[in-house]
């Protein structure tokens, strides 16, 4: 998602790398996996190729490697894909991704960025999932829960905490959400902007991209399956 990360407190030395889209790379080294490989192994055929847009360092594609998926990963800052290891990589903004004529049996787009706060964006983003997934493979996406969008706290596995400070309507439908990341040695703080969707406007983008809704892949809707119209 587009944003700053600003890292505080931390004891290391110089600022890190960020990515254009102001993402620390540190940061997301540091994240751990939580249960999308599993929801992903359930969704999709043993063994498919999958191109997962939006890989970050790989912190869900190296379980999925590890799991016989092949993989063509997806990024647009080359730091983070210095990252990732056993997969093939592509350094590209996923709405003008080019790869030919290529197809994949899953194309997958978490992170959240289906929420992207410019419109433009979002539908690009579709788009590239609908160019990308061949006839009869799915595209699997990762949605805002309903709590999103209110104040919390949680431990993470590992110990560090994440906590949603803020999220504040800054007009047309977007929203401007502060979120901290605190470790025992270093905290980030984040800003970025999310457009909150509806089951209908979800819904009726993918279908303005090609695509619908196959199923819910988990109680919360947060992983959702979709297949080409």
């Amino acid at each position: 998602m587009s944003g700053q990360l600003v890292r505080e407190g931390y004891s290391g030395t110089g600022p890190g790398a960020i990515t254009p889209d102001g993402c620390a790379v540190e940061l997301y080294t540091r994240l751990p996996v939580r249960d999308e490989p599993d929801v992903i192994e359930a969704a999709v055929p043993a063994g498919a190729h999958i191109l997962e847009l939006g890989c970050g360092v790989g912190r869900v594609t190296h379980p999925l490697i590890e799991r016989g998926f092949r993989i063509t990963a997806v990024d647009e800052s080359p730091q983070m894909l210095e990252r990732v290891r056993g997969a093939r990589t592509v350094c590209s903004p996923i709405e003008s991704l080019d790869l030919g004529e290529e197809t994949f049996d899953v194309v997958m787009l978490g992170s959240f960025l289906v929420h992207a706060g410019d419109p433009g964006v979002r539908d690009g983003l579709l788009r590239t999932c609908r160019r990308y997934v061949r006839d009869g493979g799915v595209v699997l996406l990762q949605r805002e829960g309903a709590d999103y969008h209110v104040p919390r706290e949680r431990t993470d596995p590992g110990g560090h905490t994440v906590r949603i400070v803020s999220s504040e309507p800054v007009g047309d439908g977007v929203r401007s959400v502060r979120a901290e990341y605190e470790f025992p040695d270093a905290r980030w703080t984040q800003t970025f902007r999310s457009r909150p969707l509806t089951k209908e406007e979800f819904e009726g983008h993918l279908e303005a991209a090609g695509l619908k809704v196959d199923r819910c892949l988990t109680d919360d809707g947060i992983w959702v399956r979709a297949v080409p119209v």
